[in-house]
């Protein structure tokens, strides 16, 4: 198997000034005057505030220097190119974890977290607690290479195993996951639990087969699929007809931004703090320059395609991931609520269960603390 390329972050100043070009000329469409802009999309208050900082004082240089604080590589895996970031720290190549995003996210959301897994005494944690790092992009996500049509989650898995044991030579490792990086993390662990030794969500991915058991399980199952009525459309159009929103986006980085910080906003924790605070501009441009730049906003939006044409979420009666699984659940996620444990246990080996005290979908990004400090504590416990 080739041996991977180093890689490097280059955004080119012709593509940016283009890009910003296009934010200033945009042509603003009439938004509703009502109390709560978000309720209709992208608050259009906000939007003009994140564009104009975006023109005028976001600085894609050290934006681009930011990207390129670790080290990064490609590497070749079957028919794609896949890039990541590996970071050997203190662990100095025994303690292996793999880490995977989601939409809209980018490998940049563990950007936070990466000292403090790779390099705890830093931080006055301990050595021992440390981990080589290996955070991939998805396929057909920023630098890693575009498939030909949509390729979902069990397929990455199979690809992201073969990046660790065959590239990266581990003969077992680790696993996280959010969002699409947790069913990304799941399928390691059903998959390829011979190498995934244990794995770590903080959302579930896999559901069990039949319906709900319980009070609780029902009551559960009803408030998701509400939350869904009111905050899944996005997820049926990517899923069912995801070039009809490429056509749509393509060429226009403000509709990309909308709909990626419409995302940002309504699933994140925002019970204490503003959105702002939870997602400063500078951070959300950077997340957002990594679809724009590389042209991924397609790509990305076919992952959801990928899903379906892979068969799906469900297991047959019986079945479920039995590697052990460790989950933290942070309760500010509006969408993806946790289920009952008893719903999980059906599709899961659940070993650790975690109750945070706040932080959202971007687990990451929101509460790098919580998260870091789980992460380690569920290794160590292993």
């Amino acid at each position: 198997m080739p041996k991977p390329e180093p890689f490097e972050v280059h955004w080119k100043k012709s593509k940016v000034r283009r890009v910003l070009d296009q934010v200033r000329d945009y042509p603003w469409p009439l938004a509703p005057q009502a109390p709560d802009g978000w309720a209709y999309g992208c608050d259009a208050k906000y939007l003009r505030s994140l564009c104009e900082y975006w023109t005028e004082d976001y600085d894609w240089r050290a934006a681009q220097d930011e990207l390129n604080r670790y080290p990064q590589l490609i590497a070749r895996v079957e028919d794609f190119d896949i890039h990541f970031v590996y970071v050997v720290g203190e662990a100095g190549g025994r303690r292996p974890l793999i880490m995977t995003h989601g939409w809209p996210g980018s490998h940049y959301e563990f950007w936070g977290v990466i000292e403090k897994l790779a390099f705890p005494s830093r931080s006055g944690g301990r050595a021992s607690d440390a981990f080589d790092l290996v955070i991939p992009t998805l396929p057909g996500f920023g630098y890693s290479s575009k498939p030909k049509r949509p390729v979902g989650q069990r397929t990455t898995a199979r690809l992201f195993d073969t990046l660790m044991t065959e590239v990266l030579g581990y003969s077992t490792y680790l696993a996280q996951g959010g969002d699409w990086g947790a069913l990304v993390t799941s399928w390691l662990g059903h998959d390829h639990g011979a190498h995934a030794k244990a794995i770590h969500l903080n959302m579930m991915g896999f559901r069990p087969q039949g319906g709900p058991k319980s009070e609780d399980e029902t009551a559960w199952l009803q408030r998701q699929q509400g939350a869904m009525e009111v905050m899944g459309a996005y997820f049926r159009l990517q899923a069912s007809k995801p070039q009809s929103l490429a056509w749509l986006a393509a060429g226009n980085p403000v509709g990309q931004a909308a709909w990626i910080a419409e995302r940002f906003h309504d699933w994140s924790d925002l019970r204490t703090k503003p959105f702002d605070e939870a997602h400063p501009k500078d951070r959300l441009l950077t997340n957002i320059m990594l679809y724009v730049m590389t042209d991924s906003f397609t790509t990305g939006a076919w992952y959801y395609r990928g899903l379906l044409e892979e068969g799906g979420v469900a297991f047959k009666e019986g079945e479920r991931c039995e590697t052990p699984t460790a989950f933290a659940n942070f309760p500010g996620e509006p969408l993806y609520t946790a289920p009952p444990r008893s719903y999980a246990e059906r599709a899961y080996n659940i070993q650790r269960w975690t109750e945070m005290p706040r932080g959202g979908h971007f687990a990451a990004m929101e509460e790098p603390e919580l998260f870091a400090d789980d992460v380690r504590a569920w290794a160590t416990g292993l």
